[in-house]
């Protein structure tokens, strides 16, 4: 009997600890991808980047032309002075003031029209998910059993550019 159990307890402790060592020996199929660069990449090629880069050089142009027309009014403005017009340079510089007003207030709304535009880039959910799609995609196609963000890279010390997946991310979300 006590050679039975004996026989019985080893076999069961040969089983738990083989069960053991195999899980130990599951060798993990590890891949990396760069989130930053994907975003950049692909949402350069984007139409809302493209919107937002339209709508940025606008601004820019009307700033460029508002800033000419003050520089202009300045110009009147001394010439006005050089040859004893006060009164022509005094209605200048009401129009000076005025137009450096309405620039003011101009870049200010735009810049914070371009920086809610900006951030709706950035937080796009709809970007995200299909990165998401992408990165299982490629995850599972090839083997792999844990994809890591090289952004988050604070326990991310080395890794090899074989497995580096960003190529192919950046690549299946062209096609998408």
């Amino acid at each position: 009997m006590k050679k039975i159990s004996f026989v019985f307890i080893f076999t069961v402790f040969a089983f738990f600890y083989t069960g053991l060592y195999a899980q130990q020996m599951r060798i993990t199929n590890v891949g990396v991808v760069d989130t930053g660069r994907v975003y950049t990449t692909y949402f350069r090629e984007s139409s809302a980047v493209r919107t937002y880069d339209s709508k940025k050089a606008d601004f820019q142009a009307e700033v460029d032309k508002l800033t000419a027309e003050l520089q202009n009014l300045q110009d009147k403005k001394i010439a006005y002075e050089k040859s004893g017009n006060e009164s022509a340079a005094l209605r200048t510089e009401s129009e000076i003031t005025k137009k450096a007003d309405f620039l003011t207030a101009y870049t200010a709304s735009k810049n914070m029209e371009l920086e809610k535009l900006r951030k709706n880039l950035s937080n796009s959910n709809t970007f995200y998910q299909q990165l998401y799609k992408v990165i299982s995609h490629i995850a599972e196609s090839d083997g792999y059993t844990l994809i890591l963000s090289l952004q988050q890279a604070n326990g991310i010390l080395w890794y090899s550019p074989t497995v580096d997946i960003t190529e192919k991310v950046i690549a299946e979300l062209g096609r998408n």
